[in-house]
Order: C-alpha cells, then structure tokens, then sequence
C-alpha cells in the first residue's frame, strides 16, 4: 500500500505542467474525442510504466543493498530540481488515420520517453522492489488523476492551475521523498545511536 499511495502522490503531482499533460491539451484540442483520448493515455502510460518498472527492478539487482538508498534518494532529489524547470512540446503529435486511441497511445507513449515521470517510476520500482505493481499502478492512476482532467477541461484549466507553486510544491515533495529515503539507509540508525552514546552521559 505504501509503494501505491507514494507512486500515486509523486506521479499526479510531478505530471501537472508536465510535457505529457501539455500533449494531453493538444490532443484534447485536436482529436475532440475524450473517451478514446483517455483510453490511449491510460494504455500507453501501463505499457511505458510497465517497461520502466522492470527495468527499475533490474538496475536495483546490481547495486548493493547498503548504496541503493543513496542512489534512489539522490535520484529523487534530482527530480525535484528538475520539477522546478517549465517543460514544453517538443513538436505537436502527428494524426494517424486510425484515429484518436492510436494516435495518443503512440504520441503518449513516445512523449513519456525519457521523461521525468518515467524516471519516476523507475526509481520507485528500484526502491519498492517487491511491488511493481504496486508502483506502475500507483504511477499510472497519478497520470490519470492528472491527464483526465486536462482532456475533458482542456486549456481552462492549465489558465486557472498556479502552476508556478505546482512545481515547487512537486520539487518539495520529491526531495523530502529522497531525504527520507537516503535516512533510511542501513546502518544509518545504527551510526546515529552509537553517536547518541558516546554523547549522553
């Protein structure tokens, strides 16, 4: 429950101003099709986060137990900087002429490469190893609580959000989620109580 409701928070407010919610607009805008446009997103974000997820897991096999707090916490760290930084559409998304569920499973899909949600989710995967599917459920109802919204209000809403304290209020929680994360690392509690003993008298 505790890989759920973290990947849910981090993801749903880490996606808000995000390249792929922008994509979301544009789609809404240009398909007018909400329904499809909603299952394309869900369909690519499962399958993106699924990849990601795994392969989140595979890295955190070959890194020591005692370093991958360090890693997965610094990692989070990063991401809140980076939540600070306005992102934007590279190019708009091509039309395909199978229609609206493929054309945003495959603009989705692509959009969501590489970006900070997919990292996300790896990283998550790499500290909750046991649960990946705790974790890309968790990240994909993020970007649905995030996406559906912005496909069925459109652009009224990204006019009315305060984006500005959305992002800071996302950098604040991935890097109190990294802080927490590297105080959790082995032998940390151990080293802080002998500390503790050689001062109290």
């Amino acid at each position: 429950m505790e890989a759920f409701l973290t990947s849910t928070t981090l993801v749903a407010i880490a996606e808000i101003g995000d390249k792929t919610q922008l994509l979301s607009f544009v789609l809404a805008a240009r398909l007018r099709k909400p329904l499809p446009i909603i299952a394309g997103i869900f369909v690519a974000t499962v399958l993106n986060h699924a990849l990601a997820g795994s392969v989140g897991v595979w890295l955190a096999q070959l890194i020591a137990p005692q370093w991958l707090p360090w890693i997965t916490g610094t990692v989070f760290v990063v991401f809140g900087l980076w939540a600070l930084h306005p992102d934007s559409l590279d190019e708009a998304p091509t039309l395909h002429r199978a229609g609206a569920f493929v054309t945003t499973c495959i603009a989705f899909f692509i959009a969501e490469m590489g970006d900070k949600t997919q990292f996300a989710t790896m990283a998550l995967a790499a500290q909750f190893q046991g649960a990946l599917v705790a974790v890309v459920m968790g990240t994909t109802l993020g970007m649905m609580l995030a996406n559906v919204p912005a496909v069925i209000v459109g652009e009224r809403l990204a006019k009315r959000l305060p984006l500005k304290l959305i992002r800071w209020m996302a950098a604040a929680v991935f890097i109190a989620t990294g802080i927490v994360t590297m105080l959790g690392a082995p032998g940390l509690p151990v080293q802080a109580g002998k500390f503790l003993a050689v001062r109290v008298p």
